[in-house]
């Protein structure tokens, strides 16, 4: 393994509950304490339950916690280094992981977010967590976005290649649609003056803002998250030599918050490209590295049932998961 001297490896992810009664606790994790209604509860066990968890513990684990639980072994074993693992949202938390680094003595550390786009709702979420459980214990290279790792649009479009391929076969007008997570258009924005001052909404677990946002922090300039997200997207095409009138980028996974969120949504757009009379879309989410909710749900079943009475077919790239050259990339960035 590792000599004592190397800095140790800290890989940080969102987390997802183990079973469908742990659903409003991880929901106020999610939320900074704010409790969510309870239909949005049960809708969202709804859409986990149809993906898989029950109430009791799954042998091999939720999807998310299973796959980065994977990707960190298999970092380990491409580096011969130790490497924790460590969710801002559940189980294993980071306070967990930082607990375990102590024991062990780490002095220094290289952390990674498996989010690759920089985003104050993300990486930024993410940083804020580590420094609250780290206490100054060891110090740290925080890497807070790797979007533009060549490796990674290789990963992706490896994925892709094999699917578009697939569908090209019945349909050769396919479409790509690469997608990322929405996020509330006020976290991309720069904050005025008065928002400078105290952060750009109230302290998680405070009383709900009227816009039911969380507090990102003070920031001064706009989130690079959606252009970082446009040019994964961009990459990836580029990686696969597509024409640009062969591929079509949206937001999808909008939340319930009650201000606007970033668009244009995985359904206008579904609707846009079946007004053109495309048949089939093959879709590819560029900022997640493994299946998920947003994946298993929101694409497999949401978005397909979505586009079956507009005429379209909906297949998807597989996720990146346990990909050789992801790892590579990770391991890549790590060591840079």
């Amino acid at each position: 393994m590792s000599s004592s001297n190397e800095p140790a490896i800290l890989l940080l992810a969102h987390g997802t509950p183990d079973v469908l009664s742990e659903m409003s606790a991880y929901l106020a994790n999610v939320t900074g304490g704010r409790p969510m209604p309870q239909h949005v509860v049960e809708e969202l066990q709804h859409r986990y339950a149809e993906i898989g968890l029950k109430e009791e513990p799954l042998p091999e684990g939720p999807p998310l916690t299973r796959w980065t639980l994977l990707q960190g072994k298999l970092l380990s074993e491409a580096l011969g280094r130790k490497v924790y693992v460590g969710m801002r949202n559940w189980k294993p938390l980071i306070a967990d992981a930082v607990a375990e680094m102590k024991a062990d003595g780490v002095q220094h550390a290289t952390v990674l977010c498996m989010a690759p786009q920089k985003s104050r709702t993300s990486t930024g979420l993410y940083k804020r967590a580590l420094d609250k459980a780290d206490e100054g214990a060891f110090t740290y290279d925080f890497i807070a976005g790797w979007a533009h790792e060549p490796l990674l649009s290789k990963a992706f479009a490896e994925r892709m290649k094999v699917a578009l391929d697939k569908a090209r076969e019945s349909d050769p007008n396919a479409m790509v649609l690469f997608t990322a997570h929405s996020v509330p258009c006020r976290t991309i924005r720069p904050a005025n003056h008065e928002e400078a001052a105290i952060g750009s909404a109230h302290a998680p677990g405070a009383p709900v803002p009227a816009d039911g946002l969380q507090n990102y922090g003070t920031h001064d300039e706009g989130d690079p998250y959606p252009v970082e997200c446009k040019q994964t997207a961009m990459e990836i095409a580029a990686e696969l030599g597509l024409k640009d009138s062969e591929w079509v980028f949206s937001f999808q996974s909008q939340g319930i918050a009650g201000a606007p969120w970033l668009g244009p949504s995985v359904e206008d757009t579904l609707t846009a490209l079946a007004q053109e009379g495309i048949k089939s879309v093959v879709m590819q989410p560029v900022g997640f590295l493994c299946d998920h909710v947003e994946i298993l749900y929101d694409i497999d079943v949401a978005f397909r049932d979505f586009a079956k009475p507009l005429g379209i077919d909906v297949t998807r790239a597989m996720s990146l998961n346990d990909s050789p050259t992801l790892i590579q990339a990770i391991a890549k960035t790590v060591q840079s």
